[in-house]
């Protein structure tokens, strides 16, 4: 589902003329299995949030290349990515990303809007994306007036809408106490292991990181395969 090769990146910073380049990807290469549900792990600053942003395609690497569902990511303009991700990829939030102004229902309608699917199709796949998380009832109501747990599901359903093959979630727990948190990681395996949907969580939480079928840990930039202590 995923192929990650030599991806390197850099930044620079500082003044001009004292500006010093960090390096904060270093030669990362490996790759995901349809159907895995994969975990990167790292503190902060270990470049794991590089990482995801590269392959959500929001930042370009200075070297290498990825690799989702068969197409060269890394080759692809804004607008063509922009229509991959549509397709292909869903995506929870620490923060949710819910906008304020839309209900439930609103939220998760968004991407099939984007999409150009017709106002009776979006309203069926709306429903069932809510019934899937528990928040059918709640449709109508608006981000402020739920839970965090109820907002993080939410954006959940808003993943789920468009029957994406991959769905990253950048810190899905990073917002929730830990009840909800528990009840959540639970809920993101039964959809792994129900709709066969690839997972690739990006977390600096061990409790996290372990519900993976495998771990990546992130350090310095650079990439190990194995457990956490």
């Amino acid at each position: 589902m995923i192929e990650v090769k030599n991806l390197c990146h850099a930044f620079r910073v500082g003044r001009k003329g004292t500006r010093q380049k960090i390096h904060v990807l270093k030669d990362i290469s490996f790759s995901v299995k349809k159907g895995e549900l994969v975990a990167i792990a790292g503190r902060s600053g270990s470049g794991k949030s590089t990482l995801l942003n590269i392959i959500s395609g929001f930042l370009k690497p200075n070297r290498g290349e990825v690799k989702i569902a068969g197409t060269f990511v890394t080759n692809l303009n804004e607008t063509r990515f922009a229509e991959f991700r549509l397709h292909h990829i869903g995506f929870i939030f620490q923060n949710f990303q819910l906008i304020l102004s839309m209900t439930v229902f609103q939220n998760v309608e968004l991407p099939l809007i984007l999409k150009g699917m017709p106002e009776a199709e979006r309203s069926m796949k709306v429903d069932e994306a809510l019934e899937r998380v528990g928040l059918l009832t709640y449709k109508s109501h608006y981000p402020s007036e739920l839970s965090g747990g109820q907002q993080q599901r939410v954006s959940i359903a808003r993943a789920l809408v468009v029957n994406p093959p991959l769905i990253l979630a950048d810190e899905p727990t990073g917002s929730l106490d830990s009840d909800t948190e528990d009840d959540l990681l639970m809920f993101m395996k039964e959809l792994n292991n129900e709709l066969g949907i690839t997972f690739l969580v990006i977390t600096h939480d061990k409790k996290v990181a372990q519900m993976g079928s495998r771990i990546l840990e992130m350090a310095d930039g650079k990439m190990m395969e194995g457990v956490l202590p």
